[in-house]
């Protein structure tokens, strides 16, 4: 197979913590495209962000056809931020709309670096991909980020009152845990947490608690106590995180958070896959702390409501078209064949 590689990376790759991409045995002249990944592929790196590398290699025909155990489908090289997938795994995560992967079809023609017949294919034919799925999954990864967000800033600078209704969402496990315990002791039985307004100095709001429990077994009460106990507790220790380092990571959060929202919104309003973004300084200014928290968080309640709506009004088929992109791949795998024997 033919594989092109830009000039401009030929000699990145001869360092040698890019010895891999020669001397693994699944990549060794059987990668089928390299392109960049992370922020250099958002448009939103600075001077000193990683070079990652993202791609697929072709699956061998013995991978395939023999008995052997299914090896693990992808080469991940941490030293390089380099993640290379078997075409299999790379085609599979494509139909779920994975967001990591479905981005890799939308960098820019100067972002790619290892190009063949194959993947142009699937670049120019990146649609056959996209579903409503990706509401699911750009969603799922946007709730992921916005949570770590959460779970940090109701430690640090989330108003007290925030901090309440953050630890409450983080206690309702419990909660739910203890009124299916207890209800089974008698209907009468219930536990009910919720914030209200503190009469104490030192808070605006608290979570109070509202029970009325009977002949209920002394180890349930404890273990159900303990468990909130320690929730509240850990959330009450002293902050021994270093705030100055921290702080770029949140942001980084905050701005894939949005980037999320806003390619989602692409892929189900306009079928695009828009991965260098053109929101370029919105994104950069909220990396750079030009933003407060309070406005990232109110954006990002604006573009949920409007990633939802374009999930409704989405023309996009509910499933991607199976047969066919399973065609391309035995097809695909059809020629590598022929071409060994």
């Amino acid at each position: 197979m033919e594989q092109t590689i830009k000039k401009k990376y030929k000699d990145l790759f001869q360092h040698k913590e890019y010895r891999f991409l020669r001397e693994d045995e699944n990549l060794n002249n059987n990668i089928g495209y390299l392109t960049l990944g992370g922020s250099r592929a958002y448009g939103t790196n600075t001077p000193t962000s990683d070079v990652d590398i993202r791609g697929f290699y072709f699956n061998k025909p013995d991978d395939i056809l023999s008995l052997k155990e299914e090896k693990k489908e992808e080469v991940e090289n941490k030293e390089t931020d380099t993640v290379v997938y078997s075409l299999k795994k790379f085609l599979s995560l494509l139909m779920n709309c994975n967001p990591n992967v479905i981005e890799m079809l939308g960098t820019r023609e100067e972002d790619v670096i290892l190009q063949t017949e194959t993947s142009k294919y699937l670049r120019d034919n990146f649609e056959l991909f996209l579903s409503k799925k990706a509401y699911a999954t750009f969603g799922g990864y946007a709730t992921a980020q916005l949570r770590r967000l959460e779970n940090a800033l109701a430690r640090d600078s989330y108003p007290q009152a925030e901090k309440e209704k953050h630890i409450l969402k983080s206690l309702e496990a419990e909660m739910f845990m203890a009124k299916d315990l207890f209800k089974g002791y008698g209907e009468d039985n219930k536990l009910h947490l919720f914030v209200d307004e503190s009469k104490k100095e030192d808070l605006d709001t608290e979570i109070f608690l509202d029970i009325n429990l009977a002949h209920i077994p002394l180890r349930d009460f404890l273990r159900i106590n303990a468990g909130m106990n320690n929730m509240l507790r850990n959330y009450g220790k002293l902050n021994k995180r270093n705030s100055k380092k921290d702080e770029p990571h949140l942001l980084k959060h905050a701005m894939h958070l949005i980037r999320l929202y806003l390619m989602g919104i692409d892929i189900l309003k306009k079928h695009e896959v828009v991965t260098y973004r053109p929101e370029h300084e919105l994104l950069m200014s909220i990396r750079n702390g030009e933003k407060s928290f309070k406005e990232i968080f109110a954006l990002q309640k604006e573009l949920e409501k409007e990633f939802k709506s374009a999930y409704k009004e989405s023309t996009l088929p509910d499933e991607p078209n199976y047969t066919e992109i399973n065609n391309f791949f035995m097809n695909t795998m059809a020629k590598n064949i022929k071409s060994i024997f």
